[in-house]
Order: C-alpha cells, then structure tokens, then sequence
C-alpha cells in the first residue's frame, strides 16, 4: 500500500511542474486523495459490503469532487489533475500511468447492466472537459482533447479532439524521433513543432524540417556512393545552421501577442 502511495505521489512531480514538496501533495491534491479513497471504496466493493463502499465513495466525492464508483478498475500511477468534476464510471477501466483533468467523464450510453463504460489502456491523457462515453476502448498512448465527445474505439497512438471526436494525427514514431533529432540539432524546442500542432508557423517549421532531414539524407547517401567509386566530395563538414533569428523573431511575436492582449478592450 505504501509504495503505490509513493508511486502517486512521484508521479505528481513526474506531471505537474507546480508541486514543490511532497507535504503539499499529500494536503492539497484532491486527485490523490480520490484515488486512494477508492483504493478503501474498491475494497469494500470486492468484498461485497456494498453499502459502505458507495457510502466511502460518497463521502471522498464531499470533499474532493471527483467520483469515482467503486466498481471501476484503477491501474498504478494514475494521476487525477485539479480534480473537481471528474466522473468515472462503475466498469470502467484503467490501465498504468494514466493522467485525466478537471471535468472528464467516463460515461456510459446505456441503463443495460454490464460493461458500459469506456477502458483505457496504459499512458492515455484525457484533456479538461472531455467525454469518454460508451464500452469503447482507448488505445495505449492516446490522447483526448479538451471538451473532446469520444464514442467510439481510439486507435493506439492517436491524438482525438472535436465533438464528435475525430483522429487528427496517428503517431508515427520514426518521424517523431527524427524530428526531433533534427529539431534539438537546430535549437528548436522539438515538442513545438509535432504534426498535430494547431499553430500554423509551428507546423510549418516541422514540414521544413521534415524536408530538410530528408534532403540530408539523400545528398549523405549520394556522396557516399560517389566517394565509394573514387570521387572527392563532400569532404569537409557542412557549415553550421543557427537559428537564433527563429528564436528572436518568437520573442518579438510573443511580445507583440502579450501588447495586443493588453490592449484589448472587451467593451468594443
């Protein structure tokens, strides 16, 4: 019982840059507080006392404004962000190192008995407000958007968003890496510029970097190929490629933003 307990709250730091000491976690995330009140509710409900486990389930929610039924299925290192309005149904399940945010419901569609509500699989994230509705099952590493309606099955990998929820990019890992190899060689922060991305200038650098890595690729392999039949080519290594104008020109646009915001007159 005391190591999950230490897992939960390890994973508090691992996801939520705010908390500083473990003190403030154990007092002050209703998360936490919820799931180990399940971890007391489950008990119970396993144990057919199924009263007092909706009763605990009852009393948790008074004070920390997530429900979670009794019957649902919690795996390790699952992480309940801000916590009020959180919902989760009596056969839902979920998988290990899950992260769910405040107003997320995982609903059923039906008043038949048995399985009604959604699983999810290991690493899901569920955006604030989103709707997982129906016995539908969330693939590993999937993620929701915020306010998202999902009711039906998510692919592995694949980042939903929309009512109803839409796949909007399947995960490609290869690209992903080689991206992002490409973009730390740079000095572009790599999370910035991913394919799903709704800023236009962020996807249009990871296009631009994708076609830059390809191109590398192909003149490396081209000079290879040359240097294999005797030519000298390509001996000396190619210049290097600053991009310290990118980063000036986002804190100028940044700035620029933060004016126009301040400036804004909500009375017009």
């Amino acid at each position: 019982m005391f190591g999950r307990i230490k897992e939960d709250i390890k994973s508090v730091f691992d996801r939520d840059p705010a908390a500083r000491t473990t003190f403030e976690v154990l007092t002050n995330y209703p998360g936490l507080h919820a799931i180990w009140g399940h971890c007391i509710s489950n008990w119970f409900w396993r144990n057919n006392l199924k009263w007092l486990a909706r009763t605990v389930s009852t009393i948790v929610r008074w004070f920390t404004g997530v429900e979670i039924h009794p019957g649902a299925t919690i795996g390790r290192r699952f992480f309940i962000d801000h916590g009020m309005g959180v919902v989760i149904g009596e056969t839902a399940e979920i998988g290990d190192d899950c992260t769910v945010y405040h107003g997320v419901t995982l609903g059923g569609t039906s008043w038949s008995a048995g399985k009604r509500h959604p699983t999810l699989a290991n690493n899901v994230v569920i955006g604030a407000g989103a709707k997982v509705l129906g016995p539908l099952i969330v693939g590993e590493n999937a993620r929701i958007g915020s306010n998202a309606v999902v009711v039906k099955d998510v692919p592995q990998g694949a980042t939903v968003i929309g009512i109803p929820g839409r796949v909007v990019k399947s995960r490609d890992e290869k690209a992903e890496e080689s991206r992002s190899k490409l973009a730390n060689k740079l000095g572009f922060d790599a999370y910035a510029v991913v394919t799903d991305s709704p800023d236009p200038v962020a996807k249009a650098i990871g296009r631009l970097l994708d076609h830059v890595n390809l191109m590398d690729e192909k003149m490396l392999n081209m000079a290879k190929a040359v240097h294999d039949l005797g030519g000298d080519v390509c001996q000396k290594d190619l210049p290097p490629v600053h991009v310290s104008e990118f980063k000036e020109y986002e804190k100028e646009a940044a700035l620029k933003r933060k004016k126009e915001v301040d400036s804004f007159d909500p009375k017009i």
